[in-house]
């Protein structure tokens, strides 16, 4: 079969690649390793960990908040299991839904494992080791992350185990050792605790979510102590063994004292790292920087002209939403379009809860930089909407430029944080002032008067309820 596009993959940033494709009208094809369409985010790692993170979330709210609603329950238990099970369900429906995307818009899907014969050549080969081939002008390489381990603690899969282990856990843990004070450790480690885990975070930094602005990480580790979380920090871990049902991590302080955590599991969440093996990219000549990701130009194409490469398994964050913006900008600009991508204004989230989301410079960023800035913020424990709901953890600040009043940066821990910095997103991309959002109308009572209140705090302290 000759196509113009085939693209390797089909997570978020892969299926999305394959249908703008389609919609201009390139013949498509889109090749999947597994049996089921989705890649890591649908199957492994956003779905499945966000259906969690809501049911052990209800789970908590009616153990501690449902009284005082006036909602009273005599026995709650928590059921692993059939959390587990409705996990699946949303997979399973959410999968389906892809595959139906790809029928509609009449995308040929190839199962099996996709390598590089040369430079427009593919071969698959099927899980029965039987194989085809297909030719293609050009191609996208998706083929995103798989969790990075570290050399000292083997993974066993059963007590010391990465994000994929701990979305099938047969039991709550009564002690779960997390190696790791990133998004993934911190989301994983929230399920868990809410349904009683205890919950021991050993990071090697000095603070949990380091790569957001430090003001987010530190309230967010106020929020999780509360919630039963021990961290331990400027910690790097030397080794793990697995006694039984026993868990001990190794681990040295800054000073060089060396120390034992004990527990029945232990989730290694040191990040993620590109996934190339089996690619046969050597056979068309593509190449990998330092750090194993595929090498692009500001196209994204690789070195090699009409190879392309997009989301985890190229530089920048390894987020989902990064993904599918980038495979929309190979699909335009075969088409002969002129799309850009701002990497500043793509945001980050954490789904702990409170959420922690967070778009442009971090305010360590702006010092670093010697840009002049000034700050605003407000609490959501003097929002309306957060006193009703009781979520009144958490803040927005929004940095701008001292000059000329245009928002630099948003960074937002609380309620729906994931859904409120949109509208940072949408600000920025349009270069607003802070006094623009503090002039623009926001219904009452929602939780984004918090973002007009802090633009407000940041246009000459001018914020009204506080």
């Amino acid at each position: 079969m000759q196509y113009d596009v085939t693209v390797i993959g089909s997570g978020p940033g892969g299926y999305v690649a394959a249908i703008r494709c389609a919609q201009l009208g390139m013949k498509t094809a889109i090749i999947e390793k597994y049996p089921v369409l989705g890649g890591t985010c649908l199957n492994v790692g956003c779905i499945p960990s966000k259906a969690l993170l809501d049911s052990s979330e209800h789970y908590y709210n009616a153990v501690h908040n449902f009284k005082t609603h006036g909602i009273e329950i005599k026995e709650i238990k928590a059921n692993l299991s059939q959390m587990i099970e409705r996990k699946r369900d949303v997979v399973s429906k959410t999968c389906e839904g892809l595959a139906y995307l790809m029928k509609k818009n009449k995308i040929n899907v190839y199962h099996g494992v996709g390598s590089f014969v040369n430079k427009n050549t593919i071969k698959i080969t099927a899980q029965n080791n039987s194989s085809t081939e297909i030719t293609s002008k050009n191609v996208i390489i998706a083929t995103g992350s798989k969790p990075s381990t570290l050399p000292s603690v083997p993974i066993d899969k059963q007590r010391i185990i990465t994000s994929t282990e701990a979305l099938e856990l047969k039991e709550i843990p009564k002690h779960m050792i997390v190696i790791g004070g990133g998004v993934i450790g911190m989301e994983l480690g929230s399920v868990y605790a809410r349904l009683g885990t205890k919950i021991t975070v050993i990071e090697y930094m000095d603070s949990i979510i380091p790569t957001m602005d430090k003001s987010l990480g530190k309230e967010l580790q106020k929020v999780l102590s509360r919630l039963g979380f021990e961290f331990n920090f400027n910690h790097k871990v030397t080794g793990a063994t697995v006694k039984a049902n026993e868990v001990t991590v190794t681990a040295e302080d800054s000073h060089g004292n060396k120390k034992e955590f004990r527990a029945d599991y232990c989730l290694v969440s040191t990040g993620r790292k590109p996934y190339t093996e089996g690619l046969g990219l050597e056979n068309a000549g593509v190449k990998l920087d330092e750090r194993g990701r595929v090498e692009v130009d500001h196209h994204l194409q690789t070195n090699v002209p009409g190879i392309y490469a997009i989301g985890d398994v190229v530089r920048g964050p390894m987020l989902a939403h990064k993904a599918e913006e980038e495979g929309i900008l190979v699909a335009e600009q075969l088409a002969g379009q002129k799309p850009h991508i701002n990497y500043l204004l793509i945001p980050g989230v954490v789904y702990t809860w409170p959420e922690v989301a967070s778009v442009g410079y971090t305010e360590e960023q702006l010092k670093e930089k010697g840009h002049a800035y000034k700050s605003g913020s407000f609490p959501f424990k003097a929002l309306g909407r957060a006193r009703a709901s009781m979520d009144l953890d958490g803040f927005v600040k929004v940095l701008a430029d001292k000059h000329t009043d245009e928002i630099l940066g948003v960074h937002i821990i609380g309620p729906r944080a994931a859904d409120v910095i949109a509208e940072a997103v949408i600000a920025m991309e349009f270069r607003a002032a802070a006094e623009d959002i503090a002039r623009s109308s926001h219904a009452h009572p929602t939780f984004t008067e918090a973002f007009k209140e802090a633009c407000l705090a940041a246009t000459e302290n001018r914020a009204i309820h506080i």
